[in-house]
């Protein structure tokens, strides 16, 4: 096996992409998560309730390769309002930990104008570093 597509189980199809890629020495590289559901629907139009739920997304493709949250290593922010992040940092705080605890990965905020899904607000992108099984 070079690699394995990874998909959480109940999620609606990805199009055109994979929500993982599992490489055989254990590396797993996330795409880009955003604030829908399972189903890709948007239950939260605020930052924060996106972004949580873009973090529980990681946490599913992470767990589906058979991860936990201390395997992340990297995240990557997209977001596209700075002022509203910049505003939120508590409960930003807040709701990071209810999904990822107290690991803090290496990350990267970038700004941008806008996402590929009009109600997104912020998209997130991981690679975490899982054990390889031994035989």
């Amino acid at each position: 096996m070079t690699h394995q597509i990874i998909h959480p189980e109940g999620w609606a199809p990805a199009r055109g992409y994979a929500n993982g890629m599992l490489a055989a020495d254990g590396t797993l590289f996330v795409g880009g998560q955003i604030g829908w559901t399972a189903d890709q629907v948007f239950e939260a139009t605020d930052f924060i309730g996106q972004m949580e739920q873009a973090l529980r997304n990681i946490l599913s493709v992470v767990e589906a390769a058979g991860g936990q949250a201390s395997d992340i290593l990297r995240l990557t922010w997209y977001v596209t309002d700075k002022k509203e992040y910049l505003a939120q940092q508590a409960q930003v705080g807040k709701a990071y930990q209810r999904v990822l605890g107290r690991h803090f990965p290496a990350m990267t905020m970038v700004v941008v104008a806008a996402l590929i899904e009009d109600l997104a607000l912020v998209e997130i992108e991981a690679t975490a570093k899982l054990p390889v099984p031994t035989r």
